[in-house]
C-alpha cells in the first residue's frame, strides 16, 4: 500500500484520539475515593511535603504557635525576608542580581570583594563557544524563544569537554556558566525569529564585561544598546523577584525530579524550560497583558470602578478575551492575601510608569487590582482569599521597557536559573533517591482475546 496522503492521515488521527478520550477518562470521584491529591496539592490548595530545602521558603501568612494562619505573603531566601535583601541593595543604588545568585547558591551574603570576584566570574562566562550562534541559533530559528532556550541549552552539552560529570564543582562550573549565557541565547534568538521570520533588520552586540545582567540584556536587546539607569533598576529588581520561589513550584520541582536521576546539567535545565513555559507557569504574565490589551480596546473609560467591574465579570463568566472564566494575574497557588514579590514590584511600576508617560495605565492596574478580590468573591465560591500574583505587574514592566511579548517568559528563565541551579546542587548533595511517586491502577482486568475474536467496539 502506498503512503497516505496528509489528509488520509490526519483523519485517520482523529479517529484514534476518539479511543484516546475514551479509554484515558478516570472518574473524577475515584480521586476522592482513594484520596488521592491531584497536582500534589490538597483540597485547600496545600502542597503535599515532598521533600526539604535550605534554598527558599514561601509563608502564605503569618505563624502562630506552629500554624500558619492566612494573611500577608512571605517569601525568604535562605533565610532573608526579600523585601530586606530588595531594600538592602536599592538603598544603595546597587544591582542586585549577582548579589542574590551569591546567596542562593552559596547560601550566604558576600562581601563586597566576595560580591566584586563572583560578577567579574559570571561576566567572564558570557561569551558563547565559538560558532556557536551561527550553527545552533541562527539555524531554524523557532517561534518560541523557550524553545529556542531548551534546544540551545541540549546543544551547549556538546560543547562542553566534561558534559556527564555531576561532581559538586563540575555542576556548579555549569550552572555558573549557563546563569551567564541565559540572556544572550535568549536574546540572539529572538533576534534570529525576527529576522528570519518578520523580514526585520538584524543587529548581535557583543556581551558588555562592565555590565551588571540587567544592564547587559537591555544592551544586547536594542539596536542603539541605550537604556536608563531607571529601566536597569527595575529590570534588575524583576530578576531578583523571579529568581527563586521554593522547591515546589513545577519547574523547580522538575529540576529536582530530573537531577535525582543522575542525568546531566543540561538535560535538566531543558526539562525546566519546558516545564517554565507553559501557560499555567511562566507564560501567564503574556495572558496578562493581552488581557489587559483587550479590556482597554472595550472598556471606554479607564477610571470608570462600574464599567471595568463588569468587564471583570464577564471575564468570569467565560463571555470576555479567551472565555477560559480567569482573571489572569489574580490568585495564586500558595498566597492569598498578598504575594510579596508583587507588593515589592508594584512601587517601583509606578515610577516606571511615570517616566514613560504610562501613569493612566497603570492605574488601570491598580484599579483591576482592587476590584478583582472582591469582585471574584462574589462570583465564585473560594476556599481562600485572592490577590495579584507577581505575573500581573510583570507583564506591564515588560512592556514599559520596550520588551517583546517573545522574550517575556525567557526573561523569567534568565531569572529562575539562579534558582534552578542551587535546587539541583541541593538535590545532588541532600538526596540519595530517585523521586517516584506513585499512581494506583484503577482500570479493571480484561480478559485477553486472540485477533480473530477481537470485536470493534461500539462508538459512544
Amino acid at each position: 500500500m502506498g503512503e497516505w496522503n496528509r489528509f488520509t492521515t490526519q483523519t485517520k488521527i482523529e479517529e484514534l484520539s476518539a479511543l484516546c478520550r475514551q479509554n484515558y477518562q478516570i472518574d473524577p470521584e475515584l480521586y476522592t475515593k482513594y484520596d488521592v491529591k491531584r497536582g500534589l496539592r490538597d483540597i485547600n490548595g496545600k502542597g503535599v511535603c515532598a521533600g526539604l530545602t535550605n534554598v527558599s521558603q514561601i509563608i502564605p501568612g503569618t505563624e502562630v504557635n506552629g500554624e500558619t494562619q492566612l494573611g500577608d505573603g512571605q517569601l525568604l531566601f535562605r533565610g532573608y525576608h526579600i523585601e530586606d535583601l530588595v531594600n538592602g541593595f536599592i538603598s544603595e543604588d546597587r544591582f542586585g542580581y549577582e548579589e542574590t545568585v551569591y546567596l542562593l547558591l552559596f547560601g550566604q551574603l558576600p562581601t563586597a570583594d566576595q560580591l566584586e570576584e563572583f560578577s567579574t566570574l559570571l561576566r567572564s562566562c558570557r561569551t558563547l563557544p565559538p560558532s556557536f550562534t551561527r550553527d545552533v541559533i541562527m539555524k531554524s530559528p523557532s517561534e518560541d524563544m523557550m524553545n529556542t532556550l531548551a534546544k540551545s541549552v541540549l546543544a551547549l552539552y556538546s560543547y562542553d569537554h566534561n558534559p556527564n560529570d555531576t561532581s559538586i564543582a563540575n555542576v556548579l562550573r555549569q550552572c555558573v556558566q549557563l546563569i551567564a549565557q541565559f540572556p544572550s541565547i535568549a536574546v540572539y534568538g529572538y533576534q534570529a525569529y525576527r529576522y528570519y521570520k518578520n523580514d526585520q533588520s538584524l543587529f548581535l552586540h557583543q556581551p558588555d564585561p562592565k555590565l551588571s545582567a540587567a544592564e547587559n540584556l537591555l544592551s544586547l536587546l536594542r539596536a542603539d544598546q541605550k537604556y536608563t539607569h531607571l529601566e536597569a533598576k527595575i529590570l534588575d529588581l524583576a530578576l531578583v523577584l523571579h529568581a527563586e520561589h521554593g522547591g515546589g513550584n513545577n519547574s523547580t520541582f522538575t529540576v529536582h525530579v530530573v537531577s535525582s536521576s543522575g542525568t546531566d546539567t543540561y538535560s535538566t535545565m531543558a526539562a525546566a524550560l519546558g516545564s517554565l513555559k507553559g501557560p499555567k507557569h511562566g507564560g501567564a504574565n503574556i495572558k496578562v497583558v493581552q488581557m489587559f490589551d483587550d479590556m482597554k480596546e472595550r472598556v471606554r473609560d479607564w477610571t470608570d470602578e462600574e464599567e471595568v467591574g463588569n468587564y471583570l465579570r464577564r471575564l468570569l463568566h467565560k463571555d470576555a478575551f479567551d472565555r477560559a472564566g480567569l482573571i489572569y494575574g489574580m490568585g495564586h497557588a500558595v498566597y492569598s492575601h498578598s504575594d510579596p514579590r508583587a507588593t515589592v514590584l508594584r512601587g517601583f511600576v509606578e515610577e516606571l510608569a511615570e517616566e514613560k508617560g504610562r501613569s493612566k495605565e497603570y492605574a488601570l492596574y491598580a484599579m483591576v487590582e482592587r476590584l478583582a478580590p472582591q469582585i471574584i468573591a462574589e462570583e465564585r465560591r473560594i476556599y481562600k482569599g485572592v490577590c495579584a500574583n507577581v505575573d500581573f505587574y510583570s507583564g506591564l514592566v515588560y512592556r514599559m521597557l520596550n520588551l517583546p511579548n517573545e522574550l517575556f517568559t525567557p526573561i523569567f528563565a534568565v531569572a529562575r536559573i539562579a534558582g534552578w541551579s542551587a535546587h539541583r546542587l541541593e538535590e545532588l548533595l541532600g538526596a540519595s533517591k530517585i523521586i517516584r511517586p506513585a499512581y494506583r491502577a484503577v482500570k479493571t482486568w480484561e480478559t485477553y482475546r486472540p485477533i480473530a475474536e477481537r470485536a470493534v467496539p461500539a462508538a459512544d
